[in-house]
């Protein structure tokens, strides 16, 4: 079986400009993206898809291998398609760029479900909540699941409401998202068959995908499943300038 990993690598940004070229200790973030995810044991080729060509100099400058996909994108998962009609692979993980913290492990955990579970189209990485603040964060993606570990649901909101007192609020607190209870958060890496991603680009944009602005609701509102794979890994994706800083203190910190 053939993985390629792809790293989107979209230039604009609302919240933090230019950040997939964001210095982070002498390197790019898409760099340290880069390195983690050519770490990956499963991975048989990295590509990073580029939608400018300042990007796309600067992957090629450090050795990556870089390929210029279409600006008009809605979605890291629509980028990924078009890499597969060229790059020939029988599974496609999806790392954003702006993951530096992204740990191998987590890659090879997104590869191998699709050796025992060979029903899964589709399967993503979601990590038990530990910090309060998260939960009422639209920032960070909550996740529900069912008995089998597939996506119920992916809201910026908090799901599931915990309610507070009665049977139903018991049995609430007490299985939580399915799993084990408590809040999971979603964990933005995704890995998918071939067959799937051209099906993906088939799909019209959904009314939930956009109200939530989160692309996986395409997925399930079209009635697809996604396997989720719980991780103990924790990464931080940057979004904003304060997501920028904590990332370069933890990282001048593992360097001591």
């Amino acid at each position: 079986m053939k993985i390629v990993a792809v790293i989107p690598a979209r230039w604009h940004s609302t919240r933090l400009k230019e950040k997939v070229l964001a210095d982070i200790c002498g390197k790019p973030m898409l760099r340290h993206v880069w390195e983690r995810v050519s770490e990956a044991h499963s991975v048989d080729e990295v590509v990073i898809a580029c939608d400018k060509e300042k990007v796309l100099k600067a992957a090629k400058s450090f050795g990556a291998q870089a390929i210029f996909t279409s600006p008009d994108h809605s979605s890291g998962t629509d980028r990924i398609s078009e890499i597969a009609a060229t790059v020939d692979a029988d599974v496609y993980i999806n790392v954003q760029a702006d993951e530096p913290l992204v740990d191998p492990l987590m890659i090879d955990q997104l590869a191998q479900v699709f050796e025992y579970e060979k029903n899964v189209l589709m399967a993503t990485l979601i990590k038990r909540i530990d910090r309060a603040e998260d939960i009422n964060d639209p920032g960070v993606v909550k996740v529900v699941v069912d008995r089998k570990g597939f996506a119920l649901y992916f809201s910026r909101s908090p799901i599931p409401y915990m309610a507070p007192d009665g049977p139903a609020g018991d049995s609430a607190a007490t299985t939580g998202s399915g799993l084990r209870g408590g809040y999971y958060k979603h964990i933005g890496l995704y890995s998918y068959t071939k067959d799937f991603l051209f099906t993906y680009r088939n799909l019209p944009r959904s009314m939930l995908e956009m109200d939530e602005k989160l692309e996986q609701l395409r997925v399930l509102e079209h009635g697809y499943k996604i396997k989720t794979i719980e991780t103990r890994h924790e990464t931080i994706g940057v979004d904003t300038q304060e997501d920028l800083d904590r990332v370069r203190r933890i990282m001048l910190e593992k360097d001591k």
